[in-house]
């Protein structure tokens, strides 16, 4: 049965790397499907689920500053989770999550379906923006999915 998770895999031991991830709203769903694959500890070491802001800073590394001046939910705090646990997994590759999956937590300026996604490798850090519909689950779905999606693309790229 061929399904993203496997095929990015694959792909991931065709390379040699490593992967890891820091997940705050969704909450361990990313790790959850990527080690539903048999044999993922090949190539995945771990993960933190940074959901307080003290977790963020203690865990991974995410700046005080930076968490009070752009807020949890924005991409200097995603790139700077992927950073962080890029170091503190040891790993090739990190992504990472922010956002707010509802009902409640939005702002006047953050509505609820907003996330960053951040990816780390060896070069570089980079992040994503997504603004999402539907319940909670649901949107804790589309952003696994869509960090997924985006890994593979990345994995194929290089």
């Amino acid at each position: 049965m061929a399904n993203i998770e496997k095929e990015i895999g694959d792909l991931l031991k065709q390379k040699g790397l490593t992967i890891g991830a820091v997940e705050s709203g969704t909450g361990g769903l990313i790790s959850h499907l990527i080690t539903n694959v048999p044999g993922s500890s090949e190539y995945f070491k771990g993960a933190v689920v940074s959901y307080a802001n003290e977790t963020k800073m203690k865990a991974v590394g995410v700046g005080e500053e930076t968490l009070k001046r752009y807020g949890a939910v924005s991409p200097q705090v995603a790139e700077e989770m992927a950073m962080g646990g890029k170091k503190v997994l040891n790993v090739d590759i990190c992504l990472a999550d922010t956002g707010i999956a509802g009902p409640g937590g939005a702002t006047p300026s953050k509505a609820v379906g907003l996330f960053y996604l951040s990816l780390a490798n060896k070069d570089d850090v980079s992040s994503r923006k997504l603004e999402l519909t539907g319940d909670r689950v649901e949107i804790k779905q589309k952003v696994a999915q869509a960090a997924l999606e985006w890994l593979k693309e990345y994995l194929i790229s290089i």
